[in-house]
């Protein structure tokens, strides 16, 4: 992961540990009732893929033991991560593209109630994204991968020339030369991967993704209404579909690009698609960004007109995170795809303890503040989420006190102790494992490993029933006495 040039090493602190007296007075335990949506607090846990499904997409035991052990924590809300609405092969990325994976999904639902012991509500994050190859090797994509077309014969003087001449030709050449023949998207296929953009609307699929999504969506809610969640998020965040078209790197002229309001066509369209299917009576919220945080992406403008509208719209909740984006990642190595959080964008997602001076704890604040302020100054009164570096009772009830949210989401604390806000509500914030931000977490996502906390991954691995990583090495949740 890309970091800021200072490197300035910073250090989690846990704070003013709250009494149990003090936890019960204070904003971040009690409760919150907005529509459909009631948590017993403001305590939160964002969608986060810890890759424990099967090939196939569907809940393991693993899977339901990673949620379990979040929901002891007790948290207002719990957001299953981001699962695939299509029935395509996606990996261990869990899946809601057919009723077959309802029965698996209710096996988490009813986890995490159990371990919660009622507390905890139970949400799904739904997602789609588009085809991302894998880095190819440099002379595999110019025999193989490469469309030979005019441009490269005109580039090489070569007019009238075989393919095969020309791909020939191609690979004699020096990188520096080479990337004066191919075009942006074919050198960015060569060194990033080949990537599907919303806006390649020459493919069919592409171009008609407005006329598919809203009922993929609709479907795939549901299915987690069948399977006993308690609401969906829909993600509109980060590198994926949906984020792709509220992006200012959408320039589609079918009226679902370029201006603000055609770019927010589509997630207002899919939003009604599902509430039509649901109901007005079950939880219904989105993941945004509050920044791209790219060279010409959206900015927090574009995210407060974004929010009214969605606000406006009906949406129950909204959540905000930052970045992420494919559009500044690293090159990967070759045989591995492209990683949405290696670059500047997706370091201010999930940043460092080695950061600049303003430091990698709550970075989203100022943004996810003004949104909010947006949406009251307008008259809605949509609960807002926060998150980004949020590890103790202080700075969590501080982002209520001051009107920057309604909820306060912990992604890598919840993970570093998984049962943190628990021990905070009862007076024993003394023992919480504090998160040390340094993204091993992050690292083994990169990897598409089973996620794991450095922490504790390596610790009690003689304890009975003891769930292993696939290489043996790692355990897969906290210490039962953490």
């Amino acid at each position: 992961m890309w970091h800021p040039p200072q490197r300035i090493a910073f250090k989690a602190a846990p704070g003013r540990i709250p009494t149990r007296e003090e936890a019960a007075a204070s904003r971040l335990f009690s409760p919150l009732h907005h529509g459909p949506l009631e948590l017993s607090s403001r305590t939160w846990v964002p969608a986060m893929v810890p890759w424990r499904a099967d090939e196939e997409g569907h809940v393991t035991d693993a899977v339901v033991d990673w949620y379990a052990s979040l929901a002891s924590g007790q948290p207002g809300g719990i957001v299953i991560e981001a699962t695939g609405i299509r029935d395509v092969p996606s990996g261990p990325l869990l899946r809601i593209g057919h009723d077959r994976y309802i029965e698996g999904l209710r096996r988490v639902t009813e986890a995490i109630r159990r371990h919660s012991e009622g507390r905890t509500r139970a949400y799904v994050q739904l997602i789609d994204f588009l085809a991302v190859k894998r880095r190819p090797e440099r002379a595999k994509f110019l025999e193989r991968f490469l469309r030979i077309t005019d441009h490269h014969r005109d580039a090489l003087g070569m007019s009238g020339a075989s393919d095969q001449a020309v791909r020939e030709r191609l690979q004699a050449l020096d990188d520096d030369a080479l990337q004066g023949v191919l075009d942006a998207r074919e050198w960015e296929a060569l060194h990033k991967g080949a990537r599907e953009r919303v806006t390649d609307t020459a493919l069919a699929h592409i171009r008609d993704l407005p006329q598919v999504l809203p009922g993929l969506f609709a479907a795939a809610a549901r299915r987690a209404r069948e399977a006993g969640f308690d609401g969906v998020e829909l993600h509109y965040a980060h590198a994926y579909t949906m984020a792709s078209f509220l992006s200012a790197t959408n320039t589609r002229d079918d009226g679902y690009g370029s201006a603000l309001d055609a770019r927010l066509r589509l997630p207002l369209e899919v939003y009604a698609a599902v509430r039509a299917e649901v109901g007005a009576g079950w939880t219904v919220g989105c993941r945004l960004l509050a920044e791209e945080c790219i060279a010409g992406g959206s900015t927090l403008d574009d995210a407060i007109h974004f929010s009214l509208g969605l606000a406006r719209a009906g949406m129950d909740f909204l959540s905000f995170s930052r970045g992420g984006k494919f559009d500044d990642a690293k090159p990967p190595k070759v045989g591995e795809a492209v990683y949405p959080y290696t670059g500047v964008s997706g370091y201010e997602c999930m940043p460092g303890y080695l950061s600049d001076a303003q430091g990698p704890f709550g970075r989203n604040l100022a943004a996810t503040g003004a949104i909010r302020r947006a949406l009251r100054e307008a008259g809605l009164a949509t609960p807002v989420v926060a998150a980004g570096g949020i590890h103790n009772f202080e700075q969590a009830e501080a982002v209520l006190a001051e009107g920057i949210a309604d909820i306060v989401g912990s992604a890598r604390q919840s993970i570093a102790d998984p049962r943190w806000w628990k021990k905070l509500r009862e007076g024993r914030g003394g023992s919480v494992h504090q998160c040390e931000y340094k993204n091993y977490c992050e690292g083994l996502d990169q990897k598409h490993k089973e996620v794991s906390c450095q922490l504790w991954d390596r610790v009690a691995l003689d304890e009975p029933g003891l769930g292993r990583s696939r290489d043996g090495k790692r355990r897969l949740v906290a210490p039962k006495d953490w």
